[in-house]
């Protein structure tokens, strides 16, 4: 199913991100995309709420969200910019790797994630490479590239 963006500006809506990606609850982590480049870049809102599965462990005390979902939902920016380039092909894209991945400052429920990809490059139609940045109050709370590959 080939998804185009609805409006003018460039943005999708929940609904339309779930026609883009594959992740479904509890692992559908964008809220919002509310700035597209073809090809080139996507920006994406997260809202962190206290009701989000993982609270109930990480941690009961002080929930903090954990890193890693904070990286998926880079990642998940990273494929709203590759299930809209038309030359590759379609399928499933998977983590072939991360690198320089930093965590900077702790991210908690009612914080907003601004979550932005740009694509460094894609090699034979199969692995590709995202630089990816979360922001939170302006201020920078993870960084690092993202590497995907085509799941035969």
């Amino acid at each position: 199913m080939e998804q185009q963006l609805s409006s003018k500006n460039n943005q999708l809506s929940s609904e339309e991100i779930l026609g883009l990606l594959p992740h479904r609850f509890p692992f559908a982590l964008l809220d919002r995309v509310i700035e597209h480049i073809p090809g080139k870049k996507a920006v994406a809102l997260k809202n962190v709420t206290i009701n989000e599965p993982q609270f109930q462990g990480h941690f009961p005390e002080r929930p903090l969200m954990p890193g890693v979902l904070i990286v998926e939902s880079m990642a998940q920016v990273g494929g709203v910019i590759v299930t809209q380039m038309p030359d590759l092909p379609k399928g499933l894209f998977v983590f072939a790797g991360i690198n320089n991945v930093k965590f900077r400052r702790p991210v908690v429920p009612g914080d907003q994630l601004v979550i932005t990809c740009e694509l460094l490059s894609i090699k034979r139609k199969r692995f590709g490479k995202v630089k990816g940045e979360a922001h939170v109050d302006g201020k920078l709370v993870c960084s690092g590239e993202l590497m995907f590959s085509l799941v035969d």
